[in-house]
């Protein structure tokens, strides 16, 4: 018998390729792609424990998954790193650009 397909093997692989790209977007999206691929990544992996000689592309999925949970991972990191800097200067600040420089000016010259 012929082995066929994971499903959703290639698009475990793709949302774990944009979970570490969407990481740089505010860290939503690439949280977002991260869950999805390792949601589908736990499907997929207990379809195949179950039959594997029926099935191939589970290195795919493998990979996938563990690019999901680094794209979760900088995800999360990522939104920890937009909050500190929202507390630390403020959204006034983050707004107005002369407001901004002068705080950095200033957090420089304590240094």
């Amino acid at each position: 018998m012929e082995k066929q397909q994971l499903p959703n093997a290639t698009l475990i692989l793709v949302m774990g390729i944009l979970s570490i790209i969407g990481c740089c977007c505010y860290g939503l999206p690439g949280l977002i792609f991260g869950v999805v691929a390792v949601v589908l990544a736990g499907k997929a992996t207990k379809l195949y424990k179950e039959a594997p000689e029926n099935y191939s592309g589970f290195g795919n999925v493998n990979a996938g998954k563990i690019m999901g949970i680094i794209g979760i991972v900088l995800s999360v990191l990522m939104v920890i790193y937009l909050i500190w800097i929202i507390s630390y200067f403020g959204w006034e600040t983050l707004q107005n650009q002369e407001l901004m420089q002068k705080r950095v000016e200033e957090m420089m010259g304590q240094q």
